[in-house]
């Protein structure tokens, strides 16, 4: 176990048009489930522990998609942190009751996080995601060496190798407490919508959760491809247009 939360990713976050919808769409991807918080919020979880939650949009121009939340010591230090960085404080720090502090923010290209510290300190496992959690987070931005330089300064996260992918540039690969966490590359002009992140599922079969997702009405956009290394993945659109990827491991 391990003290320390600093830049871990902690939660994640759907908020939709129609969170009822979501959850029969999700579950049944993903294999998760839910667990009532509140009148307004429903945790997912794996193997009845929570480790997300979705609600419906505050109001109908807030954004459709996941936000991750991400352990920081002191959020307001963080939020601080994050504008001196060049970032932008969407969401003032705020206390929710029993839960911990959380405050939304953008990185300097625009890609929204969620910057969170629990009211209750507690261990971090280091280990290998399990089926039903989130295994790995992609940055997708406008210039990925600056983005570079935002996340290691806020987080603490260590770079741990580039590849060259030919004409789709650089895609790098980083670490969170020793183990491999994520990627980031800059976008091609081509590709639809601004500066964001990907969170993937770990799945059992992402060619059978591919299935599923087209089978309940969402869409795949990219996938089921091999990525290096033989694990497999696929990037796919839920029914309200939320983003998501699922992710196996090689057999």
């Amino acid at each position: 176990m391990a003290e320390s939360g600093r830049g871990r990713f902690v939660w994640h976050e759907l908020m939709t048009p129609d969170a009822k919808k979501a959850q029969e769409f999700y579950t049944k991807i993903t294999g998760w489930g839910t667990q009532p918080f509140g009148d307004a919020y429903t945790m997912w979880t794996v193997n009845g522990v929570p480790m997300g939650g979705v609600m419906n949009l505050p109001e109908p121009s807030a954004p459709i998609g996941w936000l991750a939340y991400i352990s920081v010591p002191d959020v307001q230090a963080a939020a601080n942190k994050v504008e001196s960085l060049g970032g932008k404080i969407v969401k003032k720090p705020a206390d929710i009751p029993n839960v911990g502090t959380f405050s939304i923010v953008a990185d300097p290209q625009g890609a929204m996080f969620c910057l969170f510290k629990g009211a209750q300190n507690q261990p971090f496992e280091d280990r290998d995601p399990k089926i039903g959690e989130f295994s790995w987070h992609e940055l997708a931005t406008t210039d990925w060496a600056a983005a570079w330089k935002f996340y290691e300064n806020l987080f603490g996260w260590a770079k741990r190798a580039e590849h060259d992918m030919g004409p789709m540039g650089v895609y790098m690969l980083f670490g969170i407490a020793g183990r491999e966490a994520g990627g980031m590359f800059t976008r091609p002009k081509e590709m639809p919508g601004g500066p964001a992140w990907l969170h993937y599922v770990r799945v059992p079969d992402s060619d059978r959760a591919a299935a599923l997702v087209q089978q309940y009405g969402g869409q795949v956009l990219n996938g089921p491809m091999d990525v290096p290394g033989g694990d497999r993945i696929a990037q796919c659109l839920d029914p309200q247009g939320a983003a998501f990827a699922v992710h196996s491991r090689k057999a």
